[in-house]
């Protein structure tokens, strides 16, 4: 009796604890997702880059792609190419680029998937959600995308984002969701929840948790259009990385915003000329970089749209790190040579100015008289973040009521 008693204890505390947790959806920043690849080309970069692949393949993240010599095949792999006619991007030719795992949070908890460290991501929040109670592919999903391309190109990803909200709504006794979003996912998120109803949103929404969202943008990507970015990885060079990224739509989405930017804002600096933000498209035509502007043009409505989400937003980030703010070049190099990066601060890649944008639906008549909690945490850096013992505690707090 006593043993019968005890399990229907024990079953009695599952059964409220499952029911009581409100099941969470990730959501990746840029460079978030695991991609794959399927080769069928006439022209390669370098004898030694393969032509033909049997079938799909790791592209992102694939440490074996991104060494010397081989990092050319990969950058001319994953690069984009933009047609002004059309307002779109494609894949070069003989490339098939595609996104794996929908749902599954693995290919967000690991960007390699033999699970090598270097590659760890969500990993560490999705094992404490599952110490907590939450199940993988039941209670924890992931929704990747294709990060290198901004709003206007991932259409079906909002739609099949919508469509996994109701599912696992459904699978979780009718709990509504929380969306757990890292960097560039939260202004993904942010566009999805736009695109909503309120009372769709007021049904499957439980919350939006936001981890170093760039809600204005960063200068950072500016930093990426001129001379490119390393990842931190001293194996990397930030020339060969910058002739992939700056074919993505998405650095140009991350631009800052003049919403958050004044007009009078120096962001790079010569001797000829003081670009602002107002001079972007002046920017980039002396930078010879023409398609960075129409892909501006392609999102700049997006960047001036700050409305807010009509959810319960908890806004987590860091600060007190050095962040790049402003591109110094020096007296005859016009914008041909390595800047100096003057820095204010951030969280080491976002600007503060812009990861504390959230507070401004903090007003009862910015959100609809929802939540709005700003958590800024000193040295949280942008993508350490995720594996804070102070944001895992702050996530598993709020998630249990």
């Amino acid at each position: 009796m006593k043993l019968i008693l005890a399990l229907g204890l024990i079953f009695s505390f599952l059964a409220r604890n499952s029911l009581g947790l409100s099941p969470v959806i990730l959501i990746p920043g840029d460079g978030g997702s695991q991609l794959e690849a399927r080769l069928n080309k006439t022209n390669v970069v370098h004898y030694i880059c393969a032509k033909t692949s049997t079938g799909f393949f790791n592209i992102w993240l694939n440490l074996e792609l991104l060494v010397p010599f081989v990092i050319d095949c990969w950058v001319d792999n994953t690069r984009l190419e933009y047609d002004n006619v059309t307002r779109t991007t494609r894949n070069p030719e003989g490339v098939e680029i595609r996104v794996p795992g929908w749902g599954n949070p693995e290919p967000v908890e690991w960007l390699d998937p033999s699970h090598d460290s270097t590659g760890a991501y969500f990993n560490t929040i999705g094992d404490a959600l599952v110490k907590m109670g939450y199940v993988r592919n039941v209670s924890l999903r992931g929704a990747p995308y294709d990060f290198r391309k901004a709003p206007n190109e991932n259409g079906e990803f909002f739609v099949k984002l919508k469509t996994l909200v109701e599912e696992t709504y459904v699978k979780n006794n009718n709990s509504a969701v929380t969306l757990l979003v890292h960097s560039m996912g939260g202004s993904m998120a942010l566009h999805f929840l736009r695109l909503q109803k309120q009372s769709w949103k007021d049904q499957y929404i439980r919350r939006l948790i936001s981890l170093s969202t760039p809600w204005g943008g960063a200068v950072k990507a500016l930093k990426v259009f001129a001379i490119g970015d390393d990842l931190g990885s001293l194996m990397l060079r930030e020339s060969t990385m910058r002739a992939e990224q700056i074919t993505c739509p998405s650095l140009a989405w991350l631009l800052p915003s003049p919403l958050f930017w004044k007009p009078g804002d120096v962001l790079v600096q010569t001797d000829k000329f003081n670009y602002t933000i107002s001079h972007l498209e002046k920017l980039f035509t002396d930078m010879e970089l023409p398609n960075a502007w129409e892909m501006r043009k392609d999102v700049e409505k997006y960047a001036q749209d700050f409305s807010a989400p009509g959810v319960e937003v908890h806004c987590i980030y860091g600060y007190n790190i050095s962040t790049v703010e402003q591109l110094v070049y020096k007296a005859g190099t016009w914008l041909d040579g390595y800047p100096t990066l003057r820095t204010g601060d951030g969280d080491g890649t976002v600007n503060l100015r812009s990861l504390s944008a959230c507070a401004h639906w903090a007003k009862r008549t910015r959100n609809l008289g929802r939540v709005v909690k700003s958590l800024p945490l000193p040295n949280a850096e942008h993508l350490k973040i995720l594996h804070d013992p102070r944001v895992i505690e702050y996530v598993q707090t709020v998630l249990a009521f």
